[in-house]
């Protein structure tokens, strides 16, 4: 290992773009995944253009746009009614907009291409089973302590260890993440067991009282992943407990009938009760800053969690390099650069989930007759704010 490296702490989505993007500025990276191995749990996820600006930033963007499937259209359901309410159009109009198009990816696939790019790059330096436990710093360099007994020291942490970061828990001290009472059940169907009137090209969200549902085509169109919420204040966190058919069937009796079919077609289904944190902005202590969930974790709604870790991971890279490796300035430029746009989506999800997934009766008429009064161009302009901007405008120039 080169002396004086960055150290990231953990190797996710987040931790792996910090690392890709530190190196391409010159710096040496030893990147500590707490797992036996580098991979990433979960199926598919949803890539906006931003997400694919900042792949361009890493340099490997056109290997994130070989693994992901374009869909046509983000098509809005009543899944009540069983009727479409709109979509967006995500052709030449909106690639043209926002400049890279929206697409549908396997997490495992998008992971493996930053790791291949880390494992191929000189300047860094991967380990497992290497847990970031704490740290202790001097002013002139950090250490990480590792949950085996072992210590690197380097310039700098990243904390990119997720929604239970050790290196938050030094930094913010706001114990366990909060819970949002939504319950999400997860399968995946291979697409001759979907049902031919639902094998739509599109990435299709199913409204509903206090539910919703979500399936998109996967993996150049073998599998269709499917996602489905419930808002039935859950108490306690969980990540991946197996679950029947028959529990999830149970959740989803008062939607239409074409939705509710999906659950039947689905097998080894697993859920997740989803956590979240609240804004902060304190992302800092010295040597230590925050990174991607660690800093700023979110509910789903706005499928923005790994596209707000990959432009953390940019503009970090890019501040370090703009401060010649001071990190002190780089860490306070970067937070002040990513807090208010992070802080929008982590509260602006919990609002989505209220106000655009969740509702009923009157709420989920007035939602739909708002949402079909909107030509195209008035979805890309409430858009742009997100996928238009990047936040790394600063950081870029």
């Amino acid at each position: 290992m080169a002396d004086n490296p960055m150290i990231v702490a953990g190797g996710g989505i987040g931790g792996l773009g910090a690392a890709l993007g530190l190196a391409q500025k010159g710096f040496d990276v030893v990147v500590l995944e707490k797992a036996s191995k580098f991979g990433e749990i979960g199926a598919g996820i949803q890539i906006g253009p931003n997400a694919f600006h900042a792949f361009d930033y890493l340099g490997v963007g056109d290997e994130a746009r070989d693994a992901a499937v374009y869909i046509d259209m983000l098509r809005m359901m009543d899944a009540v009614t069983g009727e479409e309410v709109a979509h967006i159009p995500l052709g030449d109009d909106f690639r043209k907009r926002f400049g890279n198009p929206y697409a549908v990816v396997h997490r495992a696939d998008l992971h493996g291409v930053l790791l291949t790019a880390c494992e191929t790059n000189d300047r860094i330096d991967l380990r497992v089973n290497s847990e970031v436990v704490d740290y202790e710093q001097d002013g002139s360099s950090i250490t990480a302590k590792l949950a085996g007994g072992d210590t690197v020291t380097g310039r700098g942490l990243v904390g990119a260890d997720g929604l239970r970061s050790n290196v938050r828990a030094r930094i913010v001290a706001d114990g366990e993440p909060r819970v949002s009472g939504h319950s999400t059940y997860r399968s995946v169907i291979p697409t001759e067991r979907m049902p031919e009137e639902l094998r739509w090209n599109a990435a299709t969200l199913w409204g509903g009282p206090k539910c919703h549902i979500v399936h998109y085509p996967l993996s150049g169109w073998k599998v269709f992943n499917l996602v489905i919420t419930k808002d039935n204040n859950a108490k306690e966190a969980v990540a991946g407990k197996p679950v029947t058919t028959e529990e999830v069937r149970e959740q989803f009796m008062h939607i239409h009938e074409l939705p509710r079919s999906l659950i039947d077609h689905g097998t080894d289904w697993k859920v997740w009760v989803l956590c979240d944190r609240e804004p902060v902005d304190n992302w800092v202590d010295g040597g230590a800053v925050l990174l991607g969930d660690a800093a700023h974790p979110t509910l789903q709604y706005y499928a923005q969690g790994a596209c707000m870790a990959l432009e953390d991971a940019v503009c970090l890279s890019h501040m370090m390099e703009a401060y010649s490796g001071d990190h002190e300035k780089a860490y306070e430029d970067y937070r002040k650069q990513r807090v208010i746009r992070t802080a929008r989506i982590q509260i602006g999800s919990r609002a989505l989930g209220e106000h655009i997934y969740h509702p009923s009766g009157v709420h989920a008429q007035l939602r739909n007759a708002i949402m079909r009064s909107m030509t195209d161009e008035d979805f890309y302009d409430r858009l742009q704010w997100l996928y238009g901007s990047t936040g790394l405008e600063t950081a870029a120039a």
